[in-house]
């Protein structure tokens, strides 16, 4: 395939990208995000990839993964983050809001019906509901542990590498105070990859040197 037919393939891809009716599969798409997902943030992000990477292709696995990283280190709700930014590469600004309000609108209901017919003595009360919630809480953490699992198959990171999440993750652990901002983490996640680059530039160098 020539360059020509390269750029008709992508003009093509992107006139179909933005059709009308994508703004509403943004919307519907976020919508089930925000009312299937408990647990928030974190949680969230498995069904976000499965639905945006998986399931209607809109952005590639590497892509997700930078997005993910930008949208962390923004102020603001995870997931509105995401959406806003798939929004606007699949249909501009329409696509942003729509996306955003497909994440924020489920949660808004659900937290309004809450505040007017339940109150914590009620749930503390109520056996049934205590033992949902209680259910609930292991659910959320295999959510949360489903996407590290992927996240990492993606990042390739291998026996040299593992060291920059391990001593990240250390880092949160101990809460810190003055790293408290996850902009700070993902610096320190930055600054290992650069360490390892020159560690293995160094490294590569050596070996050349020992064969001449």
């Amino acid at each position: 395939m020539n360059s020509s037919d390269s750029r008709i393939c992508e003009s093509a891809d992107a006139a179909a990208r933005r059709t009308p009716h994508q703004c509403l599969r943004l919307f519907l798409s976020f919508l089930k995000i925000g009312a299937f997902t408990f647990g928030g943030g974190w949680a969230m992000i498995s069904i976000i990839e499965r639905e945006i990477v998986d399931k209607n292709h809109w952005i590639e696995r590497d892509e997700f993964l930078d997005l993910l990283a930008i949208a962390q280190s923004l102020p603001g709700i995870l997931a509105v983050n995401i959406a806003c930014s798939v929004g606007d590469k699949i249909r501009g600004f329409r696509g942003s809001v729509c996306a955003s309000l497909g994440t924020i609108i489920p949660s808004f209901v659900i937290i309004l019906a809450i505040a007017i017919f339940l109150t914590p003595e009620t749930i503390k009360n109520n056996h049934v509901l205590s033992a949902i919630f209680m259910g609930i809480r292991p659910a959320v953490v295999a959510l949360i542990i489903a996407p590290v699992i992927t996240s990492a198959r993606s990042a390739k990171i291998g026996i040299r590498t593992i060291w920059i999440p391990v001593f990240v993750a250390a880092m949160i652990s101990l809460d810190l105070g003055f790293i408290s901002n996850p902009v700070l983490y993902i610096v320190l996640g930055a600054l290992g990859g650069y360490l390892h680059f020159l560690y293995s530039r160094r490294k590569t160098a050596g070996k050349k040197s020992k064969r001449s």
